[in-house]
C-alpha cells in the first residue's frame, strides 16, 4: 500500500537528492554543530525542537562548550576540535555554522565541497568578496543554505511584509533602525582572565585574522567589538534590521552610502568600532538609515522601536513583540500660501490645516521573541528534504550583509561611495574597493 508518506518521500527523491542521502538512522536528518558559543548553543535549542532530526557531532574549541550542548543533545554526538575532520564525518547531513565572523567563509565554503547542507548565522561574511565566493560556492555544489536572518521565517513578519508591499501606508520615502544601548562607562572594561586557550588554541581561533596576542576582550562573544573578526554592532543588530527594511521595500541593493561616527562616549575599553555612528544609503527612492547610539539609551522614537518605516500614508513601527501602523493626517489640499490662505498669508494661517485627516486605519500586528529560531529551523529541515529555497537563502544573506559591510567601508574611508550592485564595486572611489576583501594569514586561503 503506498501511504501519502510514501508519495512524499518519492516526490522528494525526484527534486535533487536521495531523501535516503538527506536523512540519518530512523529518518532523522543528522545535524552537527560547528561553535557552540552563545548564538550556536541558541540554534542547537531551536534545532533540538525537532523529532527528525538528531545531534550527531559538535566542534568547538572548548570542551565546557561541547560538554554542555551534548549534555542537552540528548543523543551521543561525536566531538572534534577541528572542524576539517568534522567535515569528514559521512554520518553528518548538515552542519550550523555559529563561529565568530571571521571564520564563516572558509568553514562555510569547505562544508558545500564536503556535501553538507548549511545553516550559517549572520552577518554571513566578513567581507563583499567573501560574500560573493560563498554564494558561488552553494550554487556550484548546489547545497540548501539557510543565513541566520531568523526573521525571514516569522509569519507575523511575512504578513507585515506583504502589508507594506500592498501600499498599506503609501510609498515608504525612509526607513530607520536603531541600536541603542548605553555602555558608558566601562564597557568592556580593562581585560579580564578567563577560561585562557593555549598558544595553539588561540593560533586557532584566530585562523585567518592577523596574528596578535592573546587579549580576553577580543575572545569568545567580545569578537563583535574588533575589525579582524566582526563588522561591529552595524553588521551584528544591524544586518538583521537591514534584512527586514530592504524585504519590506523589496530592494536589492543601494546605489550610495555614506557614514558617520566614533568613539564619541569616552567608554573605557580598547573597542575598535564606534559607539557612536549613523549610516545612510540610497535605495533610489528611499533614505535607509541605521543609527548605532552606545552611550544613551534613550528610545530612538516614540515608540521605542528597533525599525520604523515612514509612509506618505503612515508610519510602521517594527519590534520584536510586533509592529504598529500610525497612520498621518492628511492634508488633501494644498501646502503653504494657497489662494490667500495658509501659513504663508499672517492674516489667514489657518489654510487648509482643518482637512487633515486619516486615509489609513490603525492596526497592530503580534510579533515574537528576538531569539526565537525555532521556525527558521524548521525551514531548514524542510528545505533539505524539498531541496528548495530557504526563506533566508545564501543569495538573500549575501545581498543583507553586503548593505551594512559597505556602511562600514563608508565610515572607514569618511566618504559617500557611489556602488555597482552587478560588479559589486564602487565606482566614485577606487581606493575603497581594496576593502571590499582582506589577505587572510597563511597558510589560509579562501576557496
Amino acid at each position: 500500500m503506498i501511504t501519502r508518506r510514501d508519495f512524499s518521500r518519492g516526490a522528494a527523491v525526484s527534486a535533487a537528492l536521495s531523501y535516503s542521502r538527506i536523512l540519518g538512522a530512523n529518518d532523522r536528518i543528522r545535524m552537527a554543530y560547528i561553535g557552540l558559543g552563545n548564538r550556536g548553543d541558541q540554534v542547537h535549542d531551536a534545532f533540538l525542537e525537532f523529532d527528525d532530526q538528531q545531534t550527531v557531532a559538535v566542534c568547538d574549541l572548548r570542551d565546557d562548550y561541547m560538554d554542555f550542548a551534548i549534555h542537552k543533545s540528548r543523543a551521543t554526538p561525536k566531538r572534534f576540535k577541528d572542524y576539517r575532520r568534522l567535515l569528514e564525518d559521512q554520518d553528518v547531513d548538515a552542519v550550523v555554522i555559529a563561529t565568530p565572523d571571521h571564520w564563516h567563509a572558509l568553514m562555510f565554503i569547505d562544508a558545500c565541497n564536503a556535501g553538507k547542507d548549511v545553516y550559517v548565522e549572520k552577518p554571513l561574511s566578513l567581507t563583499v568578496a567573501e560574500g560573493r565566493k560563498m554564494v558561488e560556492t552553494a550554487e556550484r555544489t548546489k547545497r540548501v543554505v539557510q543565513v541566520g536572518t531568523n526573521r525571514r521565517s516569522w509569519k507575523s513578519y511575512h504578513d507585515m511584509v506583504e502589508f507594506v508591499r500592498s501600499g498599506g501606508i503609501g510609498h515608504v520615502s525612509a526607513a530607520k533602525a536603531y541600536h541603542i544601548s548605553n555602555e558608558w562607562p566601562n564597557g568592556l572594561g580593562q581585560a579580564r582572565e578567563g577560561p585562557k586557550p593555549t598558544e595553539q588554541e588561540w593560533d586557532r581561533w584566530l585562523g585567518p585574522a592577523p596574528k596578535v596576542p592573546y587579549d580576553p576582550n577580543r575572545a569568545w562573544y567580545n569578537f563583535r567589538w574588533f575589525y579582524d573578526y566582526s563588522g561591529g554592532q552595524l553588521t551584528n543588530f544591524g544586518v538583521h534590521f537591514v534584512d527586514v527594511m530592504r524585504w519590506c521595500l523589496g530592494k536589492d541593493a543601494p546605489r550610495a552610502v555614506t557614514a558617520i561616527g566614533g568613539r564619541f562616549g569616552g567608554i573605557q575599553d580598547n573597542r575598535e568600532i564606534p559607539d557612536t555612528m549613523e549610516v545612510l544609503w540610497d535605495f533610489g527612492d528611499t533614505l535607509m538609515v541605521f543609527c548605532q547610539y552606545n552611550a544613551n539609551a534613550a528610545p530612538g522614537n516614540i515608540r521605542g522601536s528597533e525599525m520604523e518605516l515612514r509612509g506618505t500614508k503612515g508610519t510602521l513601527y517594527i519590534r520584536n513583540s510586533g509592529w504598529e501602523v500610525v497612520p498621518d493626517l492628511i492634508n488633501e489640499g494644498y501646502t503653504g500660501y494657497d489662494g490667500g490662505a495658509g501659513y504663508g498669508n499672517p492674516l489667514r494661517r489657518q489654510g487648509n490645516a482643518a482637512q487633515r485627516k486619516p486615509v489609513i486605519e490603525a492596526s497592530v500586528g503580534k510579533g515574537t521573541a528576538s531569539y526565537d529560531t525555532t521556525a527558521h529551523a524548521r525551514n531548514f529541515l524542510d528545505c533539505m528534504k524539498t531541496r528548495g529555497k530557504c526563506n533566508a537563502d545564501i543569495v538573500t544573506g549575501h545581498l543583507s550583509t553586503s548593505v551594512t559591510l559597505i556602511g562600514n567601508i563608508a565610515h572607514k574611508t569618511r566618504s559617500m561611495l557611489e556602488w555597482n550592485s552587478r560588479s559589486e564595486q564602487f565606482t566614485n572611489n577606487p581606493d575603497a574597493n581594496q576593502f571590499l576583501q582582506y589577505k587572510y594569514r597563511p597558510p589560509y586561503k579562501l576557496g
